[in-house]
Protein backbone atom coordinates (compact mmCIF):
# COMPACT_ATOMS: atom_id res chain seq x y z
CA UNK A 1 0.00 0.00 0.00
CA UNK A 2 1.35 3.44 -0.92
CA UNK A 3 2.06 6.11 1.72
CA UNK A 4 -0.75 8.21 0.26
CA UNK A 5 -3.27 5.36 0.48
CA UNK A 6 -2.20 4.61 4.07
CA UNK A 7 -2.54 8.27 5.00
CA UNK A 8 -6.03 8.43 3.49
CA UNK A 9 -7.06 5.22 5.23
CA UNK A 10 -5.82 6.54 8.57
CA UNK A 11 -7.75 9.77 8.01
CA UNK A 12 -10.93 7.82 7.24
CA UNK A 13 -10.54 5.69 10.38
CA UNK A 14 -9.94 8.83 12.47
CA UNK A 15 -13.17 10.30 11.06
CA UNK A 16 -15.12 7.15 11.99
CA UNK A 17 -13.77 7.29 15.53
CA UNK A 18 -14.23 11.03 16.05
CA UNK A 19 -17.48 11.74 14.20
CA UNK A 20 -19.33 8.44 14.48
CA UNK A 21 -17.89 7.11 17.70
CA UNK A 22 -16.96 3.80 16.05
CA UNK A 23 -15.80 1.14 18.49
CA UNK A 24 -12.38 -0.49 18.31
CA UNK A 25 -13.74 -3.72 16.81
CA UNK A 26 -15.62 -1.73 14.15
CA UNK A 27 -12.52 0.25 13.25
CA UNK A 28 -10.47 -2.93 12.98
CA UNK A 29 -13.07 -4.50 10.68
CA UNK A 30 -13.09 -1.43 8.41
CA UNK A 31 -9.30 -1.40 8.37
CA UNK A 32 -9.08 -5.07 7.34
CA UNK A 33 -11.67 -4.67 4.59
CA UNK A 34 -10.11 -1.50 3.20
CA UNK A 35 -6.56 -2.81 3.37
CA UNK A 36 -7.73 -5.67 1.18
CA UNK A 37 -9.41 -3.26 -1.26
CA UNK A 38 -6.47 -0.85 -1.33
CA UNK A 39 -4.10 -3.73 -2.02
CA UNK A 40 -6.16 -4.36 -5.14
CA UNK A 41 -6.62 -0.67 -5.98
CA UNK A 42 -2.88 0.05 -5.87
CA UNK A 43 -2.36 -2.55 -8.58
CA UNK A 44 -4.94 -0.68 -10.67
CA UNK A 45 -3.35 2.73 -10.20
CA UNK A 46 -4.32 3.59 -6.64
CA UNK A 47 -7.52 4.91 -5.01
CA UNK A 48 -7.14 8.38 -6.53
CA UNK A 49 -7.36 6.90 -10.02
CA UNK A 50 -10.00 4.27 -9.23
CA UNK A 51 -12.93 4.06 -11.64
CA UNK A 52 -16.32 2.34 -11.41
CA UNK A 53 -14.91 -0.47 -13.57
CA UNK A 54 -12.05 -0.93 -11.10
CA UNK A 55 -14.50 -1.29 -8.21
CA UNK A 56 -16.56 -3.76 -10.26
CA UNK A 57 -13.39 -5.71 -11.02
CA UNK A 58 -12.70 -5.89 -7.29
CA UNK A 59 -16.17 -7.30 -6.67
CA UNK A 60 -15.56 -9.91 -9.38
CA UNK A 61 -12.31 -10.86 -7.68
CA UNK A 62 -14.11 -11.25 -4.35
CA UNK A 63 -16.62 -13.56 -6.03
CA UNK A 64 -13.80 -15.60 -7.58
CA UNK A 65 -12.26 -15.96 -4.14
CA UNK A 66 -15.52 -17.58 -3.03
CA UNK A 67 -16.61 -14.72 -0.76
CA UNK A 68 -20.31 -14.92 0.15
CA UNK A 69 -22.61 -12.24 -1.25
CA UNK A 70 -23.28 -10.94 2.27
CA UNK A 71 -19.54 -10.56 2.94
CA UNK A 72 -18.98 -8.89 -0.43
CA UNK A 73 -21.83 -6.47 0.31
CA UNK A 74 -20.21 -5.55 3.63
CA UNK A 75 -16.86 -5.03 1.87
CA UNK A 76 -18.51 -2.81 -0.78
CA UNK A 77 -20.16 -0.74 1.96
CA UNK A 78 -16.74 0.01 3.44
CA UNK A 79 -15.34 0.90 0.01
CA UNK A 80 -18.30 3.22 -0.69
CA UNK A 81 -17.83 5.06 2.60
CA UNK A 82 -14.10 5.38 2.01
CA UNK A 83 -14.49 6.87 -1.47
CA UNK A 84 -17.28 9.18 -0.30
CA UNK A 85 -14.93 10.40 2.44
CA UNK A 86 -12.15 11.09 -0.08
CA UNK A 87 -14.56 13.01 -2.31
CA UNK A 88 -16.20 15.11 0.42
CA UNK A 89 -12.77 15.96 1.86
CA UNK A 90 -11.68 17.23 -1.55
CA UNK A 91 -8.90 14.67 -1.84
CA UNK A 92 -10.20 13.28 -5.14
CA UNK A 93 -12.38 14.67 -7.91
CA UNK A 94 -15.13 12.04 -7.91
CA UNK A 95 -16.69 8.97 -6.30
CA UNK A 96 -16.31 5.84 -8.46
CA UNK A 97 -18.77 3.86 -6.30
CA UNK A 98 -21.75 6.16 -6.96
CA UNK A 99 -23.04 4.05 -9.84
CA UNK A 100 -22.11 0.63 -8.42
CA UNK A 101 -24.90 -1.80 -7.55
CA UNK A 102 -24.31 -4.10 -4.61
CA UNK A 103 -24.15 -7.88 -5.00
CA UNK A 104 -27.55 -9.56 -4.95
CA UNK A 105 -28.02 -11.06 -1.54
CA UNK A 106 -31.16 -12.98 -2.41
CA UNK A 107 -33.56 -14.09 0.23
CA UNK A 108 -32.89 -17.28 2.16
CA UNK A 109 -35.36 -20.06 1.59
CA UNK A 110 -37.45 -20.85 4.64
CA UNK A 111 -36.80 -23.99 6.62
CA UNK A 112 -39.55 -26.45 5.81
CA UNK A 113 -40.65 -29.60 7.58
CA UNK A 114 -41.88 -32.53 5.53
CA UNK A 115 -45.40 -33.87 5.97
CA UNK A 116 -43.90 -36.90 7.71
CA UNK A 117 -42.00 -34.69 10.17
CA UNK A 118 -45.13 -32.70 11.03
CA UNK A 119 -47.00 -35.98 11.53
CA UNK A 120 -44.18 -37.13 13.82
CA UNK A 121 -44.48 -33.99 15.95
CA UNK A 122 -48.24 -34.39 16.28
CA UNK A 123 -47.99 -38.14 16.92
CA UNK A 124 -45.36 -37.64 19.61
CA UNK A 125 -47.50 -35.03 21.37
CA UNK A 126 -50.46 -37.43 21.25
CA UNK A 127 -48.40 -40.33 22.63
CA UNK A 128 -47.12 -38.15 25.46
CA UNK A 129 -50.66 -37.09 26.35
CA UNK A 130 -51.74 -40.74 26.53
CA UNK A 131 -48.94 -41.83 28.85
CA UNK A 132 -50.04 -43.29 32.14
CA UNK A 133 -49.03 -41.65 35.39
CA UNK A 134 -48.90 -38.10 34.06
CA UNK A 135 -49.88 -35.37 36.48
CA UNK A 136 -52.92 -33.31 35.45
CA UNK A 137 -50.68 -30.33 34.75
CA UNK A 138 -48.30 -32.37 32.55
CA UNK A 139 -51.20 -33.90 30.64
CA UNK A 140 -52.72 -30.46 30.10
CA UNK A 141 -49.42 -29.17 28.66
CA UNK A 142 -49.11 -32.06 26.19
CA UNK A 143 -52.75 -31.77 25.09
CA UNK A 144 -52.25 -28.01 24.69
CA UNK A 145 -49.12 -28.62 22.61
CA UNK A 146 -50.95 -30.99 20.28
CA UNK A 147 -53.71 -28.40 19.90
CA UNK A 148 -51.19 -25.64 19.16
CA UNK A 149 -49.47 -27.69 16.45
CA UNK A 150 -52.71 -28.90 14.86
CA UNK A 151 -54.16 -25.36 14.84
CA UNK A 152 -50.99 -23.80 13.46
CA UNK A 153 -50.52 -26.42 10.74
CA UNK A 154 -54.21 -26.24 9.76
CA UNK A 155 -54.42 -22.45 9.60
CA UNK A 156 -50.94 -21.09 8.84
CA UNK A 157 -51.42 -18.41 11.49
CA UNK A 158 -48.62 -16.18 12.66
CA UNK A 159 -47.52 -17.28 16.12
CA UNK A 160 -48.77 -13.97 17.56
CA UNK A 161 -52.20 -14.70 16.08
CA UNK A 162 -52.23 -18.30 17.29
CA UNK A 163 -51.41 -17.67 20.95
CA UNK A 164 -54.05 -14.91 21.09
CA UNK A 165 -56.92 -17.00 19.72
CA UNK A 166 -60.15 -16.49 21.66
CA UNK A 167 -61.79 -19.36 23.53
CA UNK A 168 -64.54 -19.41 20.90
CA UNK A 169 -62.04 -20.81 18.35
CA UNK A 170 -62.48 -24.19 20.08
CA UNK A 171 -66.27 -24.18 19.86
CA UNK A 172 -66.97 -22.92 16.36
CA UNK A 173 -68.89 -25.26 14.07
CA UNK A 174 -67.49 -23.57 10.99
CA UNK A 175 -64.65 -24.98 8.92
CA UNK A 176 -62.81 -21.69 9.11
CA UNK A 177 -61.73 -19.03 11.58
CA UNK A 178 -61.89 -15.28 11.18
CA UNK A 179 -58.55 -13.88 12.34
CA UNK A 180 -57.50 -10.28 12.81
CA UNK A 181 -53.93 -9.95 11.60
CA UNK A 182 -51.46 -7.21 10.76
CA UNK A 183 -52.97 -3.81 10.11
CA UNK A 184 -56.14 -4.91 11.93
CA UNK A 185 -57.25 -6.71 8.77
CA UNK A 186 -59.57 -9.70 9.10
CA UNK A 187 -59.06 -12.81 7.01
CA UNK A 188 -60.46 -16.33 6.79
CA UNK A 189 -58.22 -19.31 7.51
CA UNK A 190 -59.17 -22.99 7.15
CA UNK A 191 -59.88 -25.19 10.16
CA UNK A 192 -59.70 -28.93 9.53
CA UNK A 193 -61.22 -31.74 11.54
CA UNK A 194 -57.95 -32.71 13.24
CA UNK A 195 -57.54 -29.17 14.57
CA UNK A 196 -61.16 -29.08 15.74
CA UNK A 197 -60.75 -32.38 17.62
CA UNK A 198 -57.51 -31.23 19.23
CA UNK A 199 -59.10 -27.93 20.26
CA UNK A 200 -62.08 -29.75 21.79
CA UNK A 201 -59.77 -32.00 23.83
CA UNK A 202 -57.80 -28.97 25.01
CA UNK A 203 -61.00 -27.11 25.92
CA UNK A 204 -62.27 -30.12 27.89
CA UNK A 205 -59.14 -30.06 30.06
CA UNK A 206 -59.44 -26.30 30.55
CA UNK A 207 -62.95 -26.86 31.84
CA UNK A 208 -61.76 -29.60 34.21
CA UNK A 209 -59.22 -27.14 35.59
CA UNK A 210 -61.76 -24.34 35.86
CA UNK A 211 -59.78 -22.27 33.36
CA UNK A 212 -62.39 -22.08 30.61
CA UNK A 213 -64.15 -18.97 31.84
CA UNK A 214 -61.61 -16.50 30.50
CA UNK A 215 -61.04 -14.85 27.14
CA UNK A 216 -58.20 -16.93 25.68
CA UNK A 217 -57.93 -20.42 24.21
CA UNK A 218 -54.39 -20.70 25.57
CA UNK A 219 -54.60 -18.88 28.93
CA UNK A 220 -51.59 -18.10 31.06
CA UNK A 221 -50.83 -16.30 34.29
CA UNK A 222 -48.54 -13.85 32.48
CA UNK A 223 -49.17 -10.18 31.86
CA UNK A 224 -50.86 -10.74 28.49
CA UNK A 225 -53.23 -13.33 29.93
CA UNK A 226 -52.34 -15.85 27.22
CA UNK A 227 -49.43 -18.10 26.34
CA UNK A 228 -46.30 -16.27 25.17
CA UNK A 229 -44.54 -17.02 21.90
CA UNK A 230 -41.34 -17.69 23.84
CA UNK A 231 -43.00 -20.37 25.97
CA UNK A 232 -44.58 -22.00 22.92
CA UNK A 233 -41.29 -21.96 21.02
CA UNK A 234 -39.41 -23.46 23.95
CA UNK A 235 -41.94 -26.25 24.46
CA UNK A 236 -42.04 -26.98 20.73
CA UNK A 237 -38.28 -27.45 20.59
CA UNK A 238 -38.46 -29.81 23.57
CA UNK A 239 -41.13 -31.83 21.78
CA UNK A 240 -39.03 -31.91 18.61
CA UNK A 241 -36.15 -33.43 20.55
CA UNK A 242 -38.43 -36.14 21.96
CA UNK A 243 -39.73 -36.80 18.43
CA UNK A 244 -36.19 -37.31 17.14
CA UNK A 245 -36.12 -34.10 15.12
CA UNK A 246 -33.46 -31.41 15.31
CA UNK A 247 -34.74 -28.67 17.66
CA UNK A 248 -32.83 -26.13 15.55
CA UNK A 249 -35.01 -27.06 12.59
CA UNK A 250 -38.35 -26.66 14.40
CA UNK A 251 -40.09 -23.46 15.45
CA UNK A 252 -43.63 -22.02 15.28
CA UNK A 253 -42.64 -20.03 12.20
CA UNK A 254 -41.32 -23.19 10.52
CA UNK A 255 -44.75 -24.79 10.98
CA UNK A 256 -46.31 -21.77 9.27
CA UNK A 257 -43.86 -22.32 6.41
CA UNK A 258 -44.85 -25.99 6.31
CA UNK A 259 -48.52 -25.00 5.97
CA UNK A 260 -47.76 -22.82 2.93
CA UNK A 261 -45.27 -25.15 1.28
CA UNK A 262 -47.43 -28.26 1.61
CA UNK A 263 -50.40 -26.40 0.13
CA UNK A 264 -48.32 -25.38 -2.88
CA UNK A 265 -46.94 -28.88 -3.27
CA UNK A 266 -50.52 -30.11 -3.54
CA UNK A 267 -51.50 -27.62 -6.23
CA UNK A 268 -52.76 -24.54 -4.35
CA UNK A 269 -52.61 -21.22 -6.17
CA UNK A 270 -49.93 -18.80 -4.93
CA UNK A 271 -52.47 -15.98 -4.52
CA UNK A 272 -54.69 -18.20 -2.40
CA UNK A 273 -51.72 -18.94 -0.15
CA UNK A 274 -51.00 -15.21 -0.01
CA UNK A 275 -54.51 -14.57 1.28
CA UNK A 276 -54.34 -17.39 3.82
CA UNK A 277 -51.00 -16.18 5.19
CA UNK A 278 -52.21 -12.59 5.37
CA UNK A 279 -49.40 -11.20 3.20
CA UNK A 280 -50.20 -7.71 1.92
CA UNK A 281 -47.84 -8.16 -1.04
CA UNK A 282 -47.55 -11.33 -3.10
CA UNK A 283 -43.81 -10.65 -3.35
CA UNK A 284 -43.58 -11.80 0.28
CA UNK A 285 -45.30 -15.06 -0.61
CA UNK A 286 -43.04 -15.64 -3.60
CA UNK A 287 -40.33 -16.92 -1.30
CA UNK A 288 -42.20 -20.21 -1.66
CA UNK A 289 -41.93 -20.34 -5.44
CA UNK A 290 -39.06 -22.83 -5.17
CA UNK A 291 -41.82 -25.29 -4.26
CA UNK A 292 -43.75 -24.33 -7.38
CA UNK A 293 -40.59 -24.57 -9.49
CA UNK A 294 -40.01 -28.14 -8.37
CA UNK A 295 -43.66 -29.06 -8.95
CA UNK A 296 -43.64 -27.54 -12.43
CA UNK A 297 -40.42 -29.32 -13.32
CA UNK A 298 -41.98 -32.57 -12.14
CA UNK A 299 -45.13 -31.92 -14.17
CA UNK A 300 -43.15 -31.21 -17.34
CA UNK A 301 -40.99 -34.27 -16.79
CA UNK A 302 -43.99 -36.53 -16.19
CA UNK A 303 -46.55 -35.10 -18.60
CA UNK A 304 -44.78 -33.53 -21.59
CA UNK A 305 -44.85 -35.90 -24.58
CA UNK A 306 -41.32 -35.02 -25.64
CA UNK A 307 -39.89 -36.01 -22.26
CA UNK A 308 -40.61 -39.73 -22.79
CA UNK A 309 -37.57 -41.78 -22.05
CA UNK A 310 -35.54 -38.84 -20.75
CA UNK A 311 -34.14 -38.72 -17.22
Amino acid sequence: MSKQARSWLNGFLDMLAAERGAAKNTLEAYERDLEDYLGFAVSQGGPAAATADDVRAYLVELSERGLKASSAARRLSAVRQFHRFLYTEGLVGGDPTAAIEGPRLGRPLPKVLSVAEVDKLIGTAQQMAEQEGLSPAARARTVRMRCLIEMLYATGLRVSELIALPLSAATTRERFLVVRGKGDKDRLVPLNEAARVAASAHLALLREQGAADGRWLFPSDGESGHLTRQAFGRDLKSLAAVAGLSPAKVSPHVLRHAFASHLLQNGADLRVVQELLGHADIATTQIYTHILDERLKSMVRDLHPLMDGEG
